[in-house]
């Protein structure tokens, strides 16, 4: 038999099989490298485009804050307004209800028969002091207090003999509650 030394074609296989196996080591290792740089890479850009977004939206902020405040100052202003547009409204309604009293007591009157030493008026309240000749005269104006229309509860308080020059009158006291007036409805 022949034989044929085929160790220097072994050791050279050997050789080329390490070289491809180093070779193929160092070709992945450049990919992985090529592959994690461009990862690197791309995560920069996302992190540079969100600092980017980040940085928009704080100055949208700071915009809409700016606006808000603009806001806010405003409906302060208009709550102040709307404030003093009511109290305008309440002095608008009420500017005629101290001539409508006067003017109402000074139709139920018992002309010649009685008068008035004082007149006070708080809120709904109303406090008539006055001298009449008789008792008569204090209850007739009692239920025309209460028949005009403007008052209800009419009290008699006090009821006193007073004397004056020789004659005899009734000091009085009456307390009533005004009736809040009857709006009309205007077109």
């Amino acid at each position: 038999m022949i034989r044929i030394n085929l160790l220097p074609f072994r050791a050279a296989r050997q050789k080329e099989n390490i070289r491809r196996q180093v070779s193929i080591f160092l070709l992945s290792l450049a990919c992985l490298l090529i592959i994690l740089f461009y990862y690197n890479w791309s995560l920069g850009h996302k992190i540079d485009d969100v600092n980017a977004q980040i940085k928009q939206t704080k100055t949208e902020l700071d915009k809409f804050d700016k606006i808000i405040k603009e806001i806010e100052s405003i409906k302060k202003k208009l709550s102040n307004l709307k404030k003093k547009m009511t109290v305008m409204q309440t002095l608008e309604a009420n500017r005629f209800e101290p001539t409508r009293l006067m003017d109402t007591l000074t139709q139920v009157i018992v002309p010649k028969r009685m008068w008035f030493t004082s007149l006070h008026s708080k809120d709904n309240g109303v406090r008539i002091t006055g001298i009449a000749l008789d008792n008569k005269t204090v209850a007739d104006f009692m239920v025309r207090l209460e028949k005009s229309g403007l008052f209800s509860d009419v009290n008699l308080n006090t009821l006193k003999q007073h004397k004056m020059d020789k004659s005899n009158f009734k000091s009085f006291q009456i307390s009533c509650v005004k009736k809040p007036p009857v709006k009309t409805k205007t077109k």
